[in-house]
C-alpha cells in the first residue's frame, strides 16, 4: 500500500506546495496506485512534505520518492530521452525548483497582503496569543536565509527580472511541443509545471501571474497538465481556499 502525504487544492492550485504537485504527477507517470492523506510534518524527520509511506517504509523528499519508485519498478521517468536531453531535463528541474520557486515563495511569504491571505493559514493551529510572534519569527527566518544567499538583497524589480528570464528559457524549451521534450510528459514536466502553476495562480497579487500568461505556450501547457493529472481532486478536505 502506498500513501502520498501532502495537501490538496489550496490557493487556486492543486496543492499549495509545488513539490507535492510534482510527486503526485510523477507517481501517476510511473503508474503507481496510491492514496492521498494530509501531511503531519511533526511525524517525519525532515518536517517537510511530500513524503510517501510505501509498504511501511517512509520516503521523504520528492527527488528521493521518484528514485525509490523508479528503482522499485525498474523504469525511469526520463526513459526515451537522449543523454543531452536528460542533462537539460535535470537543469530545467533545478532552475524551476531552485530559482523560479524562490521568487514565487518570496511573493507569497514576504508580501504582507499575500501572506495574510495565504500562508498564514498554515499557522491556524498555533494558539492565538502566540500566533503573531510565531509567524513573524518564521518570516524573519525566511528573509534571513534569502539575505544570506544574496537573493533577498535584490529589489522587487530585479527578482521579477530573474523570474522572467527563467520563464523565457522554459518557454523556449517548450516551443510548440505539447511537453518539454516532445509528445508525452517526462520527469521535468512534473517539476517545471508545478512551479509554473504556483506562479500563475491569481489567488495572490503578484506580477508573476502576468509574466506567465504573457507566454501563450506556457498557458496552454498548464491547461494540458491540469487536464491530464488534476482533472479530479482526490485529496481529503483540509482548508477551503
Amino acid at each position: 500500500m502506498t500513501t502520498l502525504y501532502g495537501w490538496g487544492p489550496m490557493f487556486g492550485c492543486p496543492s499549495p506546495s509545488p513539490y507535492v504537485m510534482k510527486t503526485e504527477m510523477q507517481l501517476q507517470m510511473l503508474g503507481v496506485e496510491f492514496d492521498r492523506a494530509i501531511a503531519d510534518l511533526d511525524s517525519v524527520s525532515k518536517h517537510k512534505a511530500p513524503y510517501v509511506e510505501d509498504d511501511g517504509a517512509i520516503i521523504q523528499d520528492s527527488n528521493f520518492i521518484r528514485a525509490h519508485f523508479e528503482d522499485k519498478l525498474g523504469k525511469r521517468l526520463d526513459d526515451g530521452l537522449s543523454p543531452d536531453q536528460r542533462a537539460a531535463s535535470w537543469a530545467l528541474e533545478r532552475m524551476a525548483e531552485g530559482h523560479l520557486n524562490k521568487v514565487m515563495a518570496w511573493e507569497r511569504w514576504m508580501k504582507d497582503s499575500n501572506f495574510n491571505k495565504g500562508p498564514i493559514l498554515f499557522f491556524s493551529d498555533v494558539p492565538e496569543p502566540m500566533r503573531a510572534q510565531v509567524c513573524a519569527e518564521v518570516r524573519e527566518g525566511i528573509r534571513a536565509t534569502n539575505d544570506g544567499d544574496g537573493f533577498g538583497r535584490h529589489s522587487d524589480a530585479e527578482r521579477l527580472q530573474l523570474a522572467d528570464w527563467d520563464l523565457q528559457a522554459i518557454s523556449a524549451q517548450l516551443a510548440d511541443q505539447d511537453y518539454l521534450f516532445g509528445d508525452w510528459p517526462t520527469v521535468a514536466d512534473a517539476s517545471v509545471s508545478a512551479v509554473l502553476m504556483s506562479c500563475a495562480t491569481d489567488f495572490f497579487d503578484t506580477p508573476l501571474v502576468e509574466l506567465v500568461s504573457s507566454k501563450p505556450n506556457l498557458t496552454a501547457y498548464l491547461g494540458r497538465i491540469k487536464e491530464v493529472f488534476f482533472a479530479e481532486n482526490k485529496w481529503p478536505q483540509l482548508v477551503a481556499a
